[in-house]
């Protein structure tokens, strides 16, 4: 039971992925700015970690489904697994809610006869 979160996190991540096939979202639309945002994102919000650990202002807490695995201290090894797929299923929800905002738009405009 010790991996159980990394699991869980790796299997969201996956079904973001296939989301994000299925309807081109992110990285089948633009791999490269995907690659770039999710690396820079996950960066980011590393150093944020970072900064929040040496601040002493986040604690690694217990947990019997964590893995126990720790890159430094008080930063599990589920925390950057976390991050990406934070970052990841913030552009997939962005970038569809965006294509859904468009494509609604369209048809209003096309409805009321604007074109």
């Amino acid at each position: 039971m010790g991996a159980l979160y990394l699991a869980a996190l790796l299997v969201s991540l996956g079904c973001m992925l296939l989301l994000d096939w299925r309807f081109r979202l992110f990285f089948w639309r633009d791999p490269v700015a995907a690659i770039i945002v999710t690396v820079v994102g996950t960066a980011f919000f590393l150093v944020w970690d970072v900064a929040g650990i040496a601040g002493g202002i986040f604690f690694r807490g217990e947990a019997t489904i964590a893995s126990g695995i720790v890159l430094a201290p008080e930063l599990p090894l589920e925390e950057p697994v976390f991050l990406l797929f934070l970052v990841v299923c913030t552009m997939v929800i962005f970038t569809g809610a965006t294509r859904v905002l468009t494509r609604r738009a369209e048809r209003r405009s096309t409805r009321a006869g604007i074109r």
